[in-house]
């Protein structure tokens, strides 16, 4: 590195190749002063007026006063500058390859791109909204100059391929506030974007969020905190299950946002019910919408709505046990005698489960069948839940902040979706979910090992079925009322894209898979006639570059990436510098210098 810190040469007694070429080196030092310039375009553009309405995104109207999306776009402009600048005040050791100094060319070239596909993205709601380009504002154009000249001059720059960040020797207590600080953003992320009534001012946020988790990902941060995450699982999921039961307090009675949320836990408990079938048994079924249905309806039956037809009205815990029970003995029988067949094959048979039981609800009628769901007008005025002298359909003042009707069922899912988690991840690392794994696997080689496949397979039947009913206990009172027409084969088809999406096997991918497609459709009403069409580019889009998931474990990660050698060598390294010490009682290695 010369005097002015530009990326000139490598030492020459550096290991490894050199991670660009000799001809683009030589542009480094000039490419590194357009992209500042470009930086600097970018944080100027938020002090400028983006439109001449104050009706576009969040208010973006007005000059020296920027609105909350203009002042992220300034954040993204002062990481992209301190990415760019870094070099000239952090000096390599003498022979070594300056790796920091490569992770910083790796998060300006992020920062750059993501503050180009940010400008572009509000540029383009303020021109939908606004209706042409004469909408737009000098701040707009500021912003996608700067952006663009900042993206194409750190094109130029010498870049490595491992930041290596996640190798920190970071001590214990900065690696829990480095979970806490990831988790806190999350809740800051889910609120603020819940409260964005504008479709426009919310996909702006989207992206801005997608592009935040990019640049981490790109600079080594998202390493570094699956690596912290993994010697501190308690202090994770503490920290997550805290500010999940923090994020009523923070949406001000809002019965809306809180209704959406209430949905996303009944629909991510639903699907980690049908993770442990897909997910780890890696059996496809299509028709498992039924079994939430079957617990719903039961719910509602054993009501006191003034509609139930049984006449019976237990404790509410004595009905999702019930509930469970009979989604589990429908599992049962559908698997019985389907679970052996496999593939496309299991798939069908599944399906039409599906279909059948929405029909049979709708035949028990009293006239086609015995009267149980009062048929198509399925079970409606199903009261609040009353547990303990509490009703949770009275609001509830709490630290002065109002507590409505959808917060307290949303408290009452979380913990249940706790528990559906502790049974999920306990039986994934017992021997009946490596069972699931080997069968998944190759099940011909399992049987041959003893693994008892039909067993197993129904046992993944039956136990997911009874989370979905246990979870549909909960939602027949959340709804208010149950008919058969809430469990169509389009409601299946979506638990299984959101397993797919976050990540097959795993509880994060199911969560963020979950929320995703049961958020999205909320917010973007306006795009409801093409979601299904959304919803299939956003699929083949996943499957053409990313198809193990957003959050796939290990496995996976190799099975659909096995010719990928740096992938190997990261995850080989991941579990020699962390898992085996930690097996084996060792102290973590003391790495410094630029093995740092």
């Amino acid at each position: 590195m010369n005097d002015t810190g530009s990326l000139v040469t490598l030492a020459p007694d550096s290991s490894g190749p050199a991670p660009t070429g000799e001809r683009w080196i030589r542009f480094a030092k000039p490419a590194r002063w357009i992209a500042i310039a470009g930086a600097v375009g970018v944080l100027a553009a938020p002090f400028m007026a983006w439109a001449y309405r104050p009706d576009a995104l969040d208010d973006v109207s007005f000059w020296g006063e920027p609105s909350p999306l203009q002042w992220f776009a300034f954040a993204l402009g002062l990481l992209l500058l301190g990415c760019l600048v870094a070099p000239f005040v952090i000096k390599p050791r003498p022979g070594r390859r300056p790796r920091r100094l490569l992770a910083f060319n790796r998060g300006a070239k992020a920062a750059a791109s993501g503050s180009l596909v940010y400008f572009a993205v509000a540029s383009a709601a303020i021109v939908l909204e606004l209706g042409g380009l004469v909408a737009l504002e000098p701040g707009a154009w500021a912003g996608l100059a700067g952006a663009l000249v900042a993206t194409v001059a750190t094109r130029a720059l010498p870049e490595g391929h491992d930041p290596r960040l996640q190798f920190l020797n970071t001590p214990a207590w900065g690696q829990i506030l480095g979970i806490v600080g990831a988790v806190a953003l999350v809740l800051f992320a889910a609120a603020y974007g819940l409260g964005q009534d504008g479709a426009s001012t919310f996909v702006t946020f989207g992206v801005l969020c997608g592009v935040g988790v990019y640049v981490a990902a790109r600079v080594g941060v998202m390493g570094w905190l699956s690596a912290a995450a993994a010697r501190n699982r308690r202090a994770l999921v503490l920290a997550a299950f805290a500010v999940a039961f923090l994020f009523p307090m923070t949406q001000d009675g809002s019965d809306a946002n809180m209704s959406i949320a209430v949905g996303v836990l009944i629909f991510a408990a639903t699907a980690m019910g049908l993770n442990i079938v897909v997910g780890l048994a890696g059996l496809l079924d299509l028709g498992y919408i039924a079994f939430l249905g079957a617990g719903a309806f039961t719910a509602a039956i054993l009501s006191r709505s003034a509609f139930a037809t049984l006449g019976w009205s237990p404790p509410f815990p004595v009905v999702v046990l019930i509930s469970g029970t009979v989604a589990a003995i429908l599992g049962l029988i559908i698997g019985s005698p389907t679970l052996r067949v496999s593939g496309d094959y299991l798939a069908i048979v599944t399906l039409a489960f599906g279909e059948i039981f929405r029909i049979t609800m709708n035949n028990l009628d009293g006239v086609d069948g015995p009267n149980l769901t009062r048929g198509s007008n399925g079970i409606p005025a199903i009261p609040d839940l009353e547990l303990f002298g509490f009703d949770f359909g009275e609001s509830h003042m709490i630290l002065g902040v109002q507590i409505g009707r959808f917060a307290n069922y949303y408290w009452l899912m979380l913990l249940v979706l706790a528990l559906i988690i502790l049974v999920f991840t306990n039986l994934n690392h017992s021997r009946i979910g490596r069972g699931w794994v080997a069968i998944r696997e190759d099940e011909r080689a399992a049987e041959a090992m003893g693994v008892n496949v039909f067993g197993l397979k129904l046992l993944a039947f039956a136990g997911g079925a009874f989370l979905a009913g246990i979870a549909g206990a909960v939602k027949a009172h959340v709804d208010v009322s149950v008919t058969p027409d809430q469990y169509i084969f389009m409601e299946s088809a979506f638990l299984v894209a959101g397993i797919v999406l976050g990540g097959m096997g795993t509880v994060g991918g199911v969560l963020i898979g979950a929320s995703i497609l049961k958020l999205l459709p909320e917010k973007l009403r306006f795009f409801e006639d093409y979601r299904l069409l959304m919803f299939g580019v956003l699929l083949v889009v996943m499957m053409r570059f990313r198809p193990e998931g957003l959050m796939p474990d290990e496995r996976r990660q190799l099975e659909f990436h096995a010719d990928d050698d740096e992938l190997a060598e990261e995850i080989g390294e991941n579990i020699e510098a962390h898992v085996i010490p930690s097996l084996a009682g060792a102290p973590e290695p003391d790495l410094k210098g630029d093995d740092a």
